[in-house]
């Protein structure tokens, strides 16, 4: 799985952060982005902030994009993640 952050939509309420400080950061700006491997990935709207989602963060990515007020975290799946491996919403 893969996350990025459209920094247009993002209203820096730093609650992915709280979900997951090891895939989210809040700059200076006050806006999210990504990081990788403790790396933030700053390219707004490109490429390069897209971020590879370890095993272990799946359910907190994917919880901190449904809570998200400024829907602005976007999910890519890899063919590789398992239905089971996702958190499931009532």
């Amino acid at each position: 799985m893969r996350v990025w952050i459209d920094q247009d939509l993002c209203t820096g309420d730093g609650l992915c952060v709280d979900h997951c400080p090891d895939v989210f950061v809040q700059l200076e700006d006050g806006i999210a982005y990504v990081a990788e491997l403790g790396v933030i990935l700053n390219d707004p709207g490109g490429s390069g902030s897209l971020a590879d989602v370890p095993d272990r963060h799946l359910q907190s990515v994917v919880e901190a994009a449904d809570v998200c007020p400024g829907e602005c975290i976007f999910i890519e799946m890899d063919a590789t993640v398992h239905a089971e491996q996702l958190p499931l919403f009532a």
